[in-house]
């Protein structure tokens, strides 16, 4: 891993006077807490650094590549997913629009009378129906929405890296966790790059210190 300017000046401080806070070591770049958060993440979370609350930042080396690795590979699904914000087939594609304003979400997932998935419906499919003299009341979604199979999910036992390699690939931004109930897949939870972001964040255990 090759560092920048800053992240070695990071590091060569709390080599020589850790441990030492965040604040201490913003002010001695005569920067803000805030512009060195991110830098701080990253050493602690590739193991040059180490955090303790209360204490501040110190020098652990290298952990080797392997270890943050596992750490990342074990993180589940099941751990980090979110609530996911469901329609009906026959809703309306304004109502639709209503949605997810109010939940302030980017992807509405549609289901049947079961409760089964049955399709996915993203901003642009809601932004591409709206432009022009559609009658928006009049459009169920489940006229525009992208169907089965061409849905890409997830289960609450696959891995994040697994999940973030699928979002990359198709370049969507959120995905439905799903389990098999009879012939279909009923929508248990979402997952979305905050989602992704905010666990691999975790492993720096950045610490507002």
């Amino acid at each position: 891993m090759e560092l920048n300017k800053r992240q070695t000046e990071i590091l060569e401080i709390v080599k020589a006077d850790g441990p030492i806070t965040g604040e201490q070591i913003a002010e001695r770049l005569n920067l803000a807490r805030a512009t060195i958060r991110p830098d701080l993440a990253i050493l602690t979370m590739a193991g040059f650094l180490d955090a303790r609350p209360r204490v501040g930042y110190f020098y652990s080396g290298k952990k080797s590549i392997q270890s943050v690795a596992d750490s990342m590979i074990g993180m589940k699904v099941k751990d980090f997913q979110s609530t996911p914000v469901v329609v009906a087939e026959n809703v309306s594609v304004y109502d639709a629009i209503c949605h997810m304003f109010l939940e302030d979400v980017g992807t509405l997932f549609v289901v049947d009378k079961d409760s089964l998935l049955t399709g996915v419906l993203s901003r642009k499919d809601l932004l591409r129906t709206s432009i022009g003299t559609n009658e928006l009341e009049k459009i169920p979604v489940h006229v525009i929405m992208t169907r089965m199979p061409n849905i890409t999910y997830c289960g609450k036992q696959d891995t994040l890296l697994q999940v973030a390699k699928k979002m990359m690939a198709k370049q969507i931004d959120s995905l439905p966790v799903v389990v098999t109930k009879g012939d279909g897949l009923e929508v248990v939870g979402r997952v979305t790059k905050t989602n992704i972001t905010a666990a691999f964040l975790s492993l720096a255990d950045d610490h507002e210190l």
